[in-house]
Order: structure tokens, then sequence, then C-alpha cells
């Protein structure tokens, strides 16, 4: 049945591959689960109905993903659109949360239309070879940089990002009247670090499975330092214990507070359309990067750079969109960190499928994913950013019409903090370049590339 319904042999793989690969993807987007409700709660709304939301929104997703695409890349709520909804949409622009998950919402049904309408999918054709190589690179970078950020292993400073110190850490992170001290912020940073030379060794070595491992390893690590008290735990600078909490047993946090809360009151307001297009666009371009990043990666596309049943893939990030809206969480969207299930060797939709189930097991041993600290998760993330910077043999460096803006996608990326940023300045300085140099006609360019380029430097003007 499984080999009928994901053509396992056909892609090159088994069972026991896409479960491996599953479930890493599934161990490196889990903290999606305690993010999300932490940040969303800032609205007002209930965390534990967000974490319910959450879970459920990323196994519809993921599911959907798996059987409208056969792919193994997997869905959840984004992150910069969860805080995007929460800092500036409520916040800080004063709309209520019920409002603003009507926003996302209706982003979702207008995703929905394009993707039946095939405009996301001849977006994606348009991007050139070299670029969507480049895309894949940046990716790489920023998610090594997230990882490099959340086991602080890199903090703010005096040069804007530098390496960790308690002096920096407490200068940048600290709490009024609370110092952050080895026992807790330097040994996370330690367990970090040899998190990423485990992970190293193990990928070495070809051990299968071997970014899951990792993770595993430095959590169970970071459990010793625990017990043997080398590690404190210090939940007022973020610090949590590592050992799972089953006092409350293994009841699931009612969806009811903020499921159907949707108030469409404010829909006609000129406002409410640019939150929308803001949800819209980042979304769009996110989505569309992670596919160009991950299948490059995973040798997905076909021989004129494009991605067969894209449109399936497409369709099911816009429906778990509306769905997730409905459910009560912000907009669902396709996960960079599916690149770590690939890496292990996913290449089908039966490893976003065990990657859903996975999430909605999260719903009864809660206790369990929740304790998985980002320190643990941070050296799966930065040796992925490694996986995919090969990438960057790919693109044609002897032409430096080609080279430069590739190299512009991918240094916007980790700089600007995203990677909707980074394809926004590479298609721009692409078409300019080429206008410039008068090569349009030599490099085919796209009637759909000088509008993405029209439309970008619009939203740079405008917005």
């Amino acid at each position: 049945m499984l080999e009928k319904l994901f053509k396992l042999k056909e892609n090159g793989t088994n069972v026991k591959t896409e479960t491996i690969a599953g479930i890493t993807t599934f161990m490196t987007m889990a903290y999606i689960l305690a993010v999300n409700p932490s940040i969303l709660s800032a609205t007002g709304m209930d965390p534990g109905a967000i974490f319910t939301s959450t879970a459920i929104a990323s196994a519809i997703g993921s599911l959907l993903i798996a059987l409208m695409a056969n792919y193994p890349f997997a869905l959840a709520p984004g992150m910069g659109l969860n805080a995007y909804f929460a800092y500036t949409v409520v916040l800080g622009m004063g709309y209520s949360w019920q409002t603003a998950l009507a926003a996302v919402f209706i982003e979702g049904i207008i995703f929905i239309l394009l993707s039946l309408t095939n405009v996301r999918e001849a977006i994606f054709n348009a991007i050139p070879r070299n670029l969507k190589s480049a895309v894949s690179v940046g990716i790489g970078l920023f998610i090594a940089f997230i990882g490099l950020q959340n086991a602080k292993i890199v903090i703010g400073g005096a040069t804007l990002v530098e390496l960790f110190s308690l002096d920096g850490f407490n200068n940048t992170h600290g709490v009024e009247g609370v110092t952050a001290t080895f026992n807790d912020a330097g040994i996370t940073v330690v367990l970090a670090i040899i998190g990423v030379l485990i992970t190293g060794f193990l990928v070495v070595k070809k051990v299968k499975g071997n970014i899951l491992w990792g993770i595993i390893i430095t959590w169970l690590l970071g459990i010793v330092c625990q017990v043997t008290t080398l590690y404190v735990p210090n939940p007022e600078l973020g610090f949590y214990s590592l050992l799972p909490d089953f006092s409350n047993g293994l009841s699931i946090p009612s969806i009811m507070p903020v499921f159907g809360k949707l108030d469409f009151s404010g829909v006609f307001s000129l406002n409410f359309v640019v939150v929308v297009f803001a949800f819209l666009f980042v979304d769009m371009f996110d989505t569309i990067g992670t596919l160009i990043g991950v299948s490059t990666k995973a040798g997905m596309l076909d021989e004129n750079g494009k991605l067969p049943r894209i449109r399936g893939a497409l369709l099911s990030d816009a429906v778990a969109t509306t769905a997730g809206a409905v459910l009560g969480t912000t907009t669902v969207t396709t996960y960079v960190e599916s690149a770590s299930g690939v890496s292990e060797g996913g290449r089908t939709g039966l490893t976003a499928a065990v990657t859903s189930i996975l999430f909605a097991l999260s719903l009864l041993l809660s206790p369990i994913f929740l304790a998985i600290p980002s320190f643990a998760t941070a050296p799966a993330l930065i040796i992925v950013g490694f996986y995919m910077l090969t990438n960057i043999t790919e693109i044609d460096f002897d032409d430096a019409l080609e080279a430069i803006p590739c190299y512009i996608c991918m240094i916007a990326m980790p700089f600007f903090y995203s990677i909707s940023e980074g394809i926004s300045m590479g298609v721009i300085a692409y078409t300019v370049m080429t206008l410039l140099t008068g090569k349009a006609k030599e490099k085919k360019l796209s009637v759909l590339m000088y509008i993405l380029t029209v439309l970008f430097i619009l939203k740079y003007l405008f917005l």
C-alpha cells in the first residue's frame, strides 16, 4: 500500500529511510510547538489552545502535502509570520487577534485561487536556475544562523552579532535582578558546540539517522548535566528543565478558546488590505524559497529547473493556511527544516506523513517534545546548513551577470533574517543587471521576472 501510494522504489528509497527522515524533520521543527504559543499568547490568546491548534494545523498541512504532492516537505505555522501577527498586526497596529486571524484566513483563500490558476507555479518556474541554487545556499546560511542563535553561540552585541560571553548575554538577554551563569547559559552553549561536533562526526562516519542521533545525544548529555547539577534550570532567563514533565498526565489542552474565532468586521479598511498583502507576500516567497532550496538539494528539479507536481505542494500549503486560521493559529507554511529530513534520505510524501503522525501524537506526548531544548536542535540546523551550502557549486561563477545576483540573494537571507527578502533582492539584481548589460534577450528573461521585479521595488517603496 505504501509503495503504491508514495512510489518508494521509483524514488530510490524505502520505508525505513523515509521513517527516519520524517522523525528527523519533526525533531528539528518540534520547537514550534513551544515557540508559537509563547509568541501568540502575547496577544491575549490562550497558550494551551494555541499549542493544540499548532499541532493539529501542522499535522493537517504535512499530511496534505504528502497526499497531494508526494514530497518530503513538512508544514507548520511559520516563524516570522507569527511574530508579525503578534507584534505588528495586533500589538502594533491595534487589531484584535480575532481580526488578525481573519486576515490569515483571507490570505489562505487567495492562495488557493492563485495555486489553482498556476500563478504561484509560474513564479517558481520563472526564477533562473542559477538563482534557484543561490536560494538553496542562502537558506542554508540562514538556518545555520538560526541554529547559532537558538544555541546562543551567537548573540547580539556592539558589532550587531558576536560570540557568546556571559557579560554579553546578560547585556542583551538579561532580566533585571537575574544574572546568567555558566550553569545555565554557559553550559548550554558548550553542549550545543559539542552537539555540532558529535553530529558532524556521525555525518563523516555516514551513520544512518545522524542528524536525529545528534539531537537525541545532545539532549541526553544535557539531562546528565542537569542530574549532576552542572546545568541548573533558570526559567526567568528561558532555561527550563530538560526532563519531561508529566505532572498533568496526558491531557490535551482545549482548542475552543481560539477555534473559529475569526472577526471579519475590519475587512474593508485599507490597513486590513495591507495586513493581508503582507501575510500573502511573505508566505508566498518563503514557501517558494523553501521549495526551491529543499528540492534543489534533493535533486528533485527536472532538466528545466522545474519542480514536478508543484501545484499540489502549493495548494496543500494554501489549504493548510486556511484551515490553520479556523483552528486558531497563524499562517501555515512549508518549513525550511524539511531539509533535515531530505538530508537523511527522505524523498517522498511518506516522510511528510510520518512527520504529520508525530505532530498528531505530540498532542498526547507534549511533555516529551516540549522538553527538547533549542541547544539540542541547533546542531541539526547548523549541519543542515552545511548540506545546503554545497549547492554553491551549481552556480556559474564564471558568468558575473549570473553570479552577482546569486551572491546578493545568498547574503541577504541571513543578514536580513528573511528568505523572502533574499529572493526579492536576488530577482531585482538579476533583472536590473541583465537590462543594464543589454543581455535580456540572451538570458531569455521572462515577462514574469519583469513583473516580479516591479512588484518587489514597489514593496520597498510603499511597505
